[in-house]
């Protein structure tokens, strides 16, 4: 890999620091709702917001992913790597930070 990789490498490590948040509102998002329903968890019995703060919370992620899609995109035609290489090492670099801190805790 040359230095373009590693700068994208250490770019999506950067973008997976914020990106614990919203890795971890999903998280809580399938184990209170589509998860429980079917009963492969239990909800959390305090809640009772309703579905609002959910599609706030969705359309968030949505354009916390969209921002992440374009700033990889552009990277991606930059550097001399295959896409079927680039994406998962993208996906995998961002997802580091949530990894360690699900080690960690």
């Amino acid at each position: 890999m040359g230095k373009r990789a590693w700068t994208a490498v250490a770019v999506n490590l950067l973008l997976g620091v914020p990106g614990v948040v919203p890795v971890w509102l999903l998280w809580y998002f399938a184990v209170n709702w589509p998860l429980a329903a079917i009963g492969w968890s239990r909800p959390e019995p305090t809640e009772n917001d309703g579905m609002l703060p959910g599609l706030v919370v969705g359309v968030l992620l949505l354009a916390l992913f969209v921002l992440w899609w374009l700033l990889n995109s552009s990277m991606r035609r930059r550097i001399a790597l295959d896409p079927r290489v680039y994406w998962p090492v993208s996906v995998l670099a961002t997802l580091v930070p949530t990894f360690g801190l699900i080690v960690v805790l």
